[in-house]
């Protein structure tokens, strides 16, 4: 028989130790193809060979550790997330999903639990994207979906993925060799925090995760006429700041009337004076939905509308697209063996979307995937301020192993 609550203690306590590594002494900073980032795999490695499972580092820098089946060509099921943080972030983010599952499998081992298949758990390298600005690095490594570009992507400090990947001791070439198949891959399971305030709000522990929501980022530029603040009359401007705010109230309109999400996080104006009219500005959109057609209806509303606005005020609008994902829906199948697993804790059963991305989305490329959500304090994420409870964690894993037990 198990005993979730002290298993728990020891995840809670395994987070703590894997907080600790940092590249800054101020702050949770740990960021891809470090020496940080070295530390950690050696560390959650030693975790997975104390559980009895095989471990290895792939050539994208990825840790892997595998519990194995009694027969050697049995299908392989995989489970995991990120071991990178952003810079100030907290110690749950990622962390979570690859510590909970190695625990857990020491456990399942001792209590005399075999499993028909091949149990991997992979701490992926990056996810952030914090370093080189493009995400889901390690994910994608596994799909073979590293375009030759990526070679030159630089950090703050001037160091080319290339570059650093070799410093890491592999290489960008032999990246190719982390490319994963797939004929007997049955499917990928992340457990990861909301990252939102939902399950709280429900008082639930555990949530399951029907899609990863698509999403677009735009950049949008205003022209106007920068003026004198007390000479120009009113009814002649060509305000493009005030513009850009009756913008970003049609857009949160907008995102409202269509159920979706959108944001505007970023916003600059010129000249930005105290005395004159703006005569430029420009602001950011990120929009968000779990239905791909929902968010591009949404899109297509505010275009319109800012359009007018631009029109009505006398300004010039033009914009660009910076980024596009669409979204990913998690298996039908899977879903259903969460949904089971949480009943048989005795927790009501809900289900919810995911704002944010993850791995499972670069997974969704190659295999079914399905998502479990854990509740976190407030909803926080990305920020010290992270926080999950022992209890929470203690129901978490027996979800997690019943879901692993019913696996066929």
């Amino acid at each position: 028989m198990i005993d979730y609550h002290q298993l728990a203690q020891q995840v809670m306590s395994r987070c703590e130790e894997l907080g600790q590594i940092s590249q800054s002494s101020k702050c949770l900073d740990r960021r891809y193809l470090t020496e940080e980032h070295k530390q950690a795999n050696q560390l959650v490695g030693s975790w997975m060979s104390d559980a009895g499972m095989r471990t290895w580092q792939d050539a994208a820098g990825n840790l892997w550790g595998r519990w194995e089946a009694s027969h050697e060509d049995a299908p392989r099921f995989t489970m995991g997330s990120h071991l990178d943080t952003v810079p100030n972030g907290g110690k749950y983010d990622g962390m979570l999903g690859v510590i909970a599952p190695v625990t857990l499998v020491k456990a399942l081992q001792d209590t005399g639990i075999t499993l028909p298949f091949h149990l991997d758990i992979v701490g992926f390298g990056d996810e952030e994207g914090t370093r080189f600005g493009s995400t889901l690095l390690g994910s994608r490594a596994l799909t073979g979906q590293w375009p030759a570009n990526w070679a030159d992507l630089k950090d703050d400090q001037g160091i080319s993925l290339a570059q650093a990947l070799q410093n890491f001791g592999s290489s960008f070439e032999a990246v190719a060799d982390a490319k994963i198949a797939t004929h007997d891959l049955k499917g990928y399971l992340e457990l990861h925090i909301e990252q939102g305030p939902v399950l709280e709000e429900k008082n639930l522990p555990v949530g399951v995760v029907s899609a990863i929501a698509g999403a677009k980022r735009f950049e949008f530029s205003v022209t106007g006429m920068a003026g004198h603040a007390g000479t120009v009359p009113m009814p002649m401007r060509r305000d493009a700041l005030a513009a850009t705010s009756e913008m970003i109230l049609a857009i949160e309109t907008v995102a409202k009337e269509h159920g979706v999400v959108a944001t505007v996080g970023q916003i600059s104006n010129r000249p930005n004076g105290v005395n004159v009219i703006s005569g430029f500005t420009t602001f950011s959109l990120d929009i968000r939905s779990e239905h791909d057609n929902q968010r591009d209806d949404a899109l297509a509303d505010i275009m319109d509308r800012l359009e007018n606005i631009a029109t009505k005020r006398n300004v010039t609008l033009s914009h660009q697209r910076t980024h596009a994902a669409n979204a990913v829906h998690c298996d039908d199948d899977l879903q259903g063996v969460l949904r089971d697993a949480i009943a048989a804790q005795h927790i009501d059963v809900h289900t919810l979307f995911s704002g944010a991305g993850h791995d499972a989305m670069a997974i969704a490329d190659i295999c079914p995937v399905a998502m479990l959500f854990m509740r976190c304090d407030k909803g926080i994420s990305h920020h010290p301020a992270e926080a999950i409870t022992t209890e929470d964690v203690s129901a978490t894993l027996a979800v997690l192993s019943h879901t692993l037990q019913s696996l066929k």
